[in-house]
């Protein structure tokens, strides 16, 4: 290992360990708000949290060396936060359905994952190699949950599918599958997808044999807002293609015609579907039937008002009162026992993690590495714009989950394997900086040496 690999395992290493002590202090607040006296399983809490860091972390030192050193504790400190939150809202419920053990568990269950995707993705580009296999495999995840005898409906939105014992939701692998596919696609056709062989008025449009395949995004993401009742994981899709059609092309066209193309189809959508009319209404005007459809929006904005600037403290609060609170509400009731000092350190969390992302992105020099990590990042940030925007009414309210901080063991896996993805890219980036510099370095010898 170089001086500057251990130097970055070392500085990750050290940012992990804040991040975990800052989350005990936290555990220790919610302890002490029930009981003047620390819990007895504070030592076990720490030492299981500080083991599982510190799995992943000699994963990333051992298969990725060269990797950002701040990807990984800053889901540490997310995970961290979402965990104490969930453990606070089960304190209001009987013990059979608490889901904090749930959580752990799945937590492992995304680190193995984590660990697994580092060892078998050696080069990144190999997946490009598979775009067709990805595809499809990525259209059969989106299509599984509307398969008689698997797919599962519940809250009134049909994402999950029963897979033996377990309930599982196959949109959160889609994602990362359809995002390897496009991201392959754009790398193979940006050339013609940026010129364009057709012109329309002031417009050139690339062929259409070229341009059906960016169509699928359009037809997935209606798919997924008319037969799945889902809107949130409709807008995450087509946003997240888009975004990487945007930047492969560098053309704002493409922004805009997909822009009015989703308007058109939700505004179809609302004339024709009535949950999404309803969802849309709850949007607009929640206090109108907020006894029903909009008892939740309001009671998460009750949350935000009674936290103020500094929260009631952990265990303080009533944000069990809100329906899901564990799930879609977790910033709501973040909000209320943090405050906005809280939800703004949850914010910054998620600016530095996707701004991480993104700068692996630009750093990349090989075009299909730089639209991947691109993709990738644009899935975190369209994932926590969609929920924090719906839970504080900015947007109208959807059913995803906020990355790392919400109860969900299929998105905190799929969240996983995208977070070594990028340390995969990342690690990738290094090596080939360090190769071209060692290259420079040779050829200024070379030119010494000459007479």
């Amino acid at each position: 290992m170089s001086a500057i690999s251990g130097r970055r395992r070392t500085e990750e290493l050290g940012l992990g360990v804040l991040a975990i002590v800052i989350v005990a202090f936290g555990y220790v607040l919610l302890a002490l708000s029930k009981a003047p006296e620390l819990p007895p399983g504070l030592w076990g809490f720490m030492g299981a949290i500080l083991g599982l860091f510190v799995i992943a972390h000699l994963a990333v030192r051992r298969y990725a060396p060269r990797a950002d050193a701040t990807l990984l504790p800053l889901v540490a400190l997310l995970l961290g936060i979402g965990f104490v939150t969930i453990s606070r809202l089960d304190l209001a419920v009987r013990a059979s359905k608490r889901v904090a053990p749930t959580q752990a568990l799945w937590t492992a269950v995304g680190i193995v994952a984590f660990i697994a995707t580092l060892m078998l993705v050696r080069n990144v580009r190999t997946l490009a190699r598979y775009r067709y296999t990805f595809l499809l495999l990525g259209v059969v995840a989106l299509l599984l949950p509307l398969v008689p005898g698997i797919g599962v409906e519940i809250n009134n939105a049909r994402l999950w599918a029963r897979i033996g014992p377990l309930t599982v939701q196959p949109g959160e692998a889609a994602k990362v599958l359809l995002v390897i596919f496009f991201a392959a696609y754009l790398v193979e056709k940006r050339e013609l997808l940026s010129s364009g062989s057709r012109r329309l008025g002031r417009m050139h449009l690339p062929d259409p044999k070229h341009l059906g395949p960016l169509l699928l995004p359009w037809v997935v993401a209606i798919m997924i807002m008319v037969l799945q009742k889902d809107l949130g994981s409709s807008l995450l899709f087509f946003a997240v293609f888009v975004a990487m059609l945007y930047i492969a092309t560098d053309r704002s066209a493409y922004l805009a015609v997909g822009t009015v193309m989703f308007g058109a189809a939700v505004v179809i959508a609302y004339k024709t579907f009535g949950h999404v009319q309803e969802r849309i209404d709850t949007w607009i005007n929640p206090w109108a039937d907020r006894q029903v459809k909009g008892y939740q929006l309001v009671q998460s904005l009750y949350g935000f008002g009674s936290g103020g600037f500094q929260g009631t403290g952990l265990g303080l609060g009533r944000p069990d009162v809100i329906p899901v609170a564990t799930t879609d509400f977790i910033f709501a009731a973040i909000g209320e026992e943090l405050g906005l000092l809280g939800t703004v350190a949850v914010v910054i969390g998620f600016m530095l993690l996707v701004g991480s992302a993104y700068r692996i992105a630009i750093q990349a020099q090989r075009p299909f590495s730089k639209l991947f990590a691109a993709g990738l990042a644009t899935i975190i940030g369209v994932q926590t714009f969609v929920i924090i925007g719906g839970v504080t009414r900015l947007i109208p309210l959807t059913g995803v989950t906020l990355p790392f901080v919400s109860y969900g063991g299929s998105s905190l896996v799929a969240n996983f394997v995208i977070l070594a993805l990028l340390l995969r890219i990342s690690d990738e980036n290094a090596a080939d900086a360090a190769a071209e510099a060692e290259q420079e370095a040779r050829r200024i010898a070379v030119e010494a040496a000459l007479p």
